[in-house]
């Protein structure tokens, strides 16, 4: 029983991230279609509407893809910065021992892609798209995960998510250090003194929504005007929501017996309304109920639903659309690279660091985990899609022949990666032996 109620939370996330990979793939495919068809102009001609308002002393008015990769995916970084938050308080980041098997998997995963890129690269002007390859979708790496079912083990999965999530950590760093702009220092120190308030507020256990979402909003302009890219602002504002609820279980418990018992000794109306007792009660129930529940977890529980169905398919959506017109010049160098970089670098960087820490007793990798697994869930890792498109438009922002190429590099490398792990995972797994070691 206890085993169960462990374990469902994160199978109903591989749930959710499983299903958003499949509603990737498709808006990925859609974007495609759209932008090479004969309607391919209103593609390029939507994502281009402007949309804001300009006074004389302030400017907000953007292209409805930049309000998408700024704004939307803000909240996007927000949800990740709670699940980091979440992971290093009390999940499968909070101990020395767990976090080892992730973050030496994530080192090989973004060093080496790096590292090859770089010694690849001939071209000056693409040196910047170093960044690119080193980023994992989890919503298209745990979607094979999840085709392959019983082959894999949970503990694989775990550790797919986990290393994301370290994977995460690294991506949004060399964001806020090597692809922001000029830097308005006065403004980024207004937005770091909101933030200071806001972490101060929730050490002393205040939490109010309105004034994080009205704060937050403030914060992410002032990022947005600093010329710190603004998504880093959802990353800091989620470390200022607290995890810790209000009332325990056995006092929510003893509270919740009252006002039941306190609803059943009221007169039930024949009309179809409440009484005011009744409304009273309700009202005290509500207020107990957001005490108890913890506001890190309320957050992630609503918003994941909202990033997995909605955010990340329109940045799909609005990203993926690649021109393939042979009149349209791209660069092969960048393309290949980057290829070579998803498959390789990951495959190789992952598993040859794993292997050999695992070999030198630096980590310890469940036992139910094999060396092939670990091979394939590597390849996996070079699913690069959602953060490394992202990365890709903050490298070559002014260079749409550069963006379009590391585009076109992103998807055939992340197509080959996850066919190399599918089937690597799918011929070379012994579904018995998972089956056995699950039960026992």
């Amino acid at each position: 029983m206890i085993k169960s109620k462990i374990i469902s939370p994160f199978q109903k996330f591989v749930k959710i991230e499983s299903f958003s990979g499949i509603l990737l793939l498709i808006t990925t495919i859609t974007a495609l279609i759209w932008a090479n068809s004969p309607y391919g102009e209103s593609y390029q001609s939507l994502w281009q509407y402007k949309i804001g308002f300009t006074t004389e002393d302030f400017e907000l008015n953007k292209p409805l893809i930049l309000w998408i990769n700024d704004g939307l995916m803000a909240v996007f970084f927000f949800l990740i910065g709670l699940e980091i938050k979440r992971e290093f308080l009390i999940g499968e980041l909070n101990s020395i021992k767990k976090i080892s098997f992730p973050i030496f998997g994530a080192l090989g995963g973004m060093m080496i892609p790096v590292m090859l890129f770089l010694v690849l690269n001939q071209n000056p002007e693409t040196v910047k798209g170093w960044g690119i390859p080193m980023a994992t979708d989890i919503a298209f790496s745990l979607a094979i995960l999840k085709l392959l079912g019983d082959r894999v083990p949970l503990s694989l999965k775990l550790f797919l998510t986990a290393f994301a999530i370290v994977d995460d950590i690294g991506a949004v760093l060399v964001i806020a250090i090597f692809y922001s702009g000029s830097i308005n220092v006065i403004l980024l120190f207004a937005a770091l003194i909101l933030l200071g308030i806001l972490y101060a507020l929730s050490f002393k256990g205040y939490y109010s929504k309105f004034v994080n979402i009205i704060l937050g909003i403030i914060i992410w302009i002032l990022f947005l005007k600093s010329g710190i890219h603004p998504t880093l602002a959802g990353i800091l504002l989620a470390f200022s929501v607290p995890i810790r609820q209000k009332i325990h279980t056995s006092a929510f418990i003893d509270n919740l017996v009252n006002i039941t018992n306190n609803i059943k000794l009221t007169t039930v109306s024949q009309k179809p309304i409440l009484s005011k007792e009744q409304i009273q009660y309700i009202d005290n129930l509500e207020n107990w109920t957001s005490k108890f529940q913890s506001p890190l977890q309320h957050l992630e529980h609503k918003l994941h639903d909202w990033v997995a169905y909605f955010i990340i398919p329109v940045f799909a959506l609005a990203n993926a659309g690649v021109l393939l017109n042979s009149e349209i010049n791209l660069d092969a160098a960048l393309i290949r690279n980057i290829i070579i970089c998803l498959v390789l670098g990951n495959s190789v960087g992952i598993s040859s660091i794993i292997l050999l820490a695992k070999r030198i007793k630096l980590i310890e990798v469940p036992t139910e985990i094999s060396n092939k697994q670990i091979i394939g869930v590597s390849f996996l890792a070079g699913i690069g899609f959602t953060m490394a498109i992202f990365i890709a438009s903050l490298a070559f922002e002014n260079s749409p022949i550069y963006i379009d190429s590391a585009k076109i590099g992103i998807l055939i490398g992340s197509l080959i990666s996850a066919i190399i792990g599918f089937t690597v995972l799918r011929w070379k797994t012994n579904v018995k032996t998972i089956s056995n070691k699950n039960h026992t």
